[in-house]
């Protein structure tokens, strides 16, 4: 069993379009140099650091440590909250970002330098953040969780279409955002939300914690993963010359006034799609499935490692 002070790294070789492997020696190298006492396990395929973490904590680690981007810091987020053995605030998580997108971080100010990122691990200072909780509504007792930014309809289109840019780094969510503007069809929806429902066509609706996702994109107004609310952004419906003559909205925040965006604060949110063919819902920018979903809040359940 793992002491209090014992670390255990999960590491994502395929982040980052595969750099992990050329810097997880620098990584394991400053590890020891800053005496951190850790064991390590490389993830094999898609969401199996889910069941490395839930192995960690039934080892006995609280602390933990993700080498990878956004998406592996999702399913390391999943893997603590769905499991029942230790209360998740009392499970600290630090964050060396590899990754493509690398959005949480830039909201908690979290360098990419790996020597930077590992010195405030080890400094030890730590917050809380809120949780997202998704149900899915037509796959039963199906739970997803999420501490950035989840969506459903135009950007759960890009999320499926963005591995084959993904070597453009950054970059990538623009290209697949471009090129995506040519198949995707608007779709009509119902969003309950505050006692109201608001419907009709709609290009996407976007459910904010933290401020920047798609690689450095600003789709709510005032998101605050502190404040126990969602950032809700309703984006009515857009036509395909609306996006490209806003494009560079998209990365300074100005998108949100645009007079088809629907801007709202809540603790909980309901939509239903009112389409044979479901759009993707995406969260942290992971598909997660289609159809109807509720999302709910839950305040200052995620504890990381900070600046």
């Amino acid at each position: 069993m793992a002491n209090k002070k014992s670390w255990f790294v999960i590491i994502n070789p395929a982040s980052g379009n595969g750099s992990i492997k050329k810097k997880w020696t620098k990584i394991k190298q400053l590890l020891n140099v800053y005496e951190f006492d850790f064991e390590y396990a490389f993830t094999m395929y898609p969401k199996h650091s889910v069941e490395i973490v839930q192995q960690a904590i039934g080892n006995g680690f609280i602390n933990i440590i993700s080498v990878g981007g956004d998406g592996t810091l999702h399913n390391i987020v999943n893997g603590i909250m769905l499991q029942s053995k230790m209360l998740s605030p009392n499970i600290t998580v630090g964050v060396i970002p590899i990754g493509t997108g690398n959005d949480w971080i830039k909201t908690h100010h979290i360098p990419k330098d790996i020597k930077s990122a590992i010195q405030i691990i080890k400094k030890g200072k730590t917050k809380l953040q809120d949780v997202g909780k998704i149900e899915l509504l037509d796959q039963k007792k199906t739970f997803v969780y999420f501490i950035n930014l989840a969506g459903v309809g135009f950007d759960g289109y890009v999320a499926s279409r963005i591995e084959k840019y993904k070597r453009f780094g950054s970059l990538a969510y623009l290209f697949s955002t471009l090129i995506c503007l040519v198949s995707f069809k608007n779709f009509n929806s119902i969003v309950r939300i505050n006692s109201d429902n608001i419907s009709g066509k709609t290009l996407m609706i976007l459910i904010g914690l933290c401020g920047y996702s798609g690689g450095g994109m600003k789709l709510t107004k005032n998101p605050n993963p502190f404040d126990g609310f969602f950032d809700v952004s309703i984006a009515k419906d857009f036509s395909k010359l609306d996006i490209l003559l806003n494009a560079s909205k998209l990365y300074n925040g100005k998108i949100v006034d645009f007079k088809k965006v629907v801007h709202l604060k809540t603790t909980s949110i309901e939509i239903e799609i009112e389409e044979e063919m479901h759009p993707y819902i995406q969260a942290d920018g992971e598909l997660i499935g289609k159809g109807d979903f509720k999302a709910l809040i839950l305040p200052k359940t995620f504890r990381f490692y900070c600046k």
